[in-house]
């Protein structure tokens, strides 16, 4: 398997940071907006999506700031990529802001963000926050 590139994103969320982070860190939230069904065992989330199934281990999570996954096919081959949700607030406005990590292989970066695009865009509208 080929290297992987990181890549990061901002996307500005009109909403509080604790509906914010129930939406990147439950089964029920993430199942609203990032994939048809999620479902956890300990620290073990599997994702369904249009009947194709991918699972993840969360490996780290801050209160109210952030949650970190890997997919266990990238772990089993060795890569130590990761995607990462993480919850910022300026300090002199106020404004949330959602932070997202990523990694693709290099020829399919552009594609990849445009599919956070796609599933901020999902985010925000199962919010209301536009």
């Amino acid at each position: 398997m080929s290297e992987k590139e990181k890549f990061e994103m901002e996307f500005e969320v009109n909403s509080s940071t604790s509906v914010l982070f129930n939406m990147i860190s439950t089964p029920s939230g993430l199942s609203e907006w990032f994939a048809d069904d999620v479902n956890i065992k300990e620290d073990l989330f599997t994702f369904i999506w249009d009947g194709s199934v991918q699972q993840a281990r969360l490996v780290g999570k801050k209160k109210g700031e952030s949650v970190k996954f890997q997919w266990l096919e990238h772990h089993e081959n060795g890569l130590k990529t990761y995607f990462e949700f993480a919850i910022k607030v300026d300090d002199l406005t106020n404004d949330v802001a959602l932070m997202i990590t990523d990694f693709a292989d290099s020829d399919e970066v552009e594609e990849a963000k445009r599919l956070w695009e796609n599933q901020i865009h999902d985010l925000k509208t199962t919010i209301g926050s536009f």
